[in-house]
């Protein structure tokens, strides 16, 4: 948990409880929707692609 506030990579909100995966921040409430994301939910692409973000920039 991080206690100061930080942008979600997600959401794009600012938030202060998260998660943080390399150098990049997933809020609480998007890390708790992803977890309960069944894989034929529609948004589940969505979170793939929000999470190859991290890759990607830690591959940069």
């Amino acid at each position: 948990m991080e206690s100061s506030s930080q942008r979600c990579i997600v959401c794009g909100q600012e938030r202060s409880a998260g998660i943080a995966i390399w150098d990049q921040f997933i809020c609480q409430p998007c890390e708790q929707e992803m977890v309960k994301t069944d894989v034929s939910d529609e948004k589940y692409p969505f979170f793939i692609h929000q999470m190859r973000q991290i890759w990607l920039r830690k591959n940069a």
